[in-house]
C-alpha cells in the first residue's frame, strides 16, 4: 500500500525519506531519520518500532544491510514487513517479507533506495531510484520529491494515493524538514511538492532561529519588529 524513496546528500550531511500511500497519515508511522546516521522506512502492515530499531543498529556501527539482517533474523511476523535504509555514506539496503501485499519490489541506486508494496507494477521502485539520481535540484528534498513523482508516473500504488510525507535530518539534532499531507482526495504528492517549494526559502532560517535567534530574520508577524 506504500511506495518510498530514501536517499542521502553528501554535501549537507543529510538523509531522508519521501513516501506516499493510499492510507491516512503515512508520515506518522513509516519514515524515520536520525541525525548523523541515516534514514529508514518501515512499511507494509507497518510496525513503527522497526524504523527506530534500524537506525539504532546503524548508529552502533552496522551498515544498512547488516542492520536489516540483524533486525529480521528470527523476528516474529517479519514476513509481513517491508524495510529500507540508507546511511550517510550512501550505503543502502532493503527487505521485503514473503507475505508482503500485492506486487512488492525494491531497487537501489547511487546513494538511494526505493521500495513499494501493492504496486501497479514491479518497475515502480527502479523508476523512483532513477528519478532521484537524474534530478539536478540543489537539495536532497528536490531529489526525493523527483523520485516520488517518478514512482507515481511509473504507476505508483495499485489504488489511489491519499497521503504523502517528506522527512529529512541533517547535522541538527531534529529533522530539518518534516512535511506531511495526511489526507487528500486529489494529489497528495503534488500538494507535498507545493509545501516543499513554500518551505525551501525559509528552511535555513528556522535552523538559525534555533541556534542563533539574535541573527534570525524578521517574518513581519505582529510583535516581530
Amino acid at each position: 500500500m506504500t511506495f518510498a524513496v530514501l536517499g542521502r546528500c553528501e554535501v549537507r550531511g543529510q538523509a531522508g525519506v519521501a513516501i506516499a500511500t493510499s492510507s491516512i497519515a503515512i508520515g506518522a508511522r513509516c519514515p524515520f531519520v536520525l541525525s548523523g546516521v541515516g534514514a529508514a522506512s518501515t512499511q507494509n502492515v507497518t510496525d513503527p518500532r522497526l524504523g527506530p530499531a534500524l537506525l539504532e543498529l546503524m548508529a552502533e556501527g552496522a551498515s544498512p544491510r547488516e542492520a536489516i539482517d540483524m533486525l529480521t533474523a528470527g523476528r516474529p511476523d517479519i514476513e509481513h514487513r517491508q524495510l529500507a535504509a540508507v546511511d550517510l555514506e550512501g550505503r543502502t539496503a532493503h527487505y521485503t517479507g514473503a507475505a508482503a501485499l500485492g506486487i512488492s519490489a525494491g531497487a537501489e541506486g547511487a546513494g538511494c533506495v526505493a521500495v513499494g508494496n501493492l504496486l501497479a507494477n514491479e518497475a515502480v521502485p527502479a523508476a523512483m531510484a532513477a528519478g532521484f539520481e537524474a534530478d539536478d535540484g540543489a537539495y536532497l528534498a528536490d531529489h526525493l520529491m523527483a523520485g516520488l513523482r517518478a514512482g507515481l508516473e511509473a504507476g505508483g500504488e495499485a489504488g489511489d494515493v491519499h497521503s504523502a510525507a517528506l522527512l529529512i535530518a541533517g547535522t541538527e539534532s531534529w529533522p530539518v524538514i518534516d512535511l506531511r499531507v495526511d489526507w487528500s482526495d486529489a494529489d497528495p504528492i503534488g500538494e507535498l511538492a507545493a509545501l516543499w517549494r513554500a518551505f525551501e526559502p525559509q528552511m535555513d532560517d528556522y535552523v538559525t532561529r534555533a541556534l542563533n535567534p539574535s541573527a534570525a530574520p524578521s517574518y513581519g508577524v505582529p510583535g516581530d519588529e
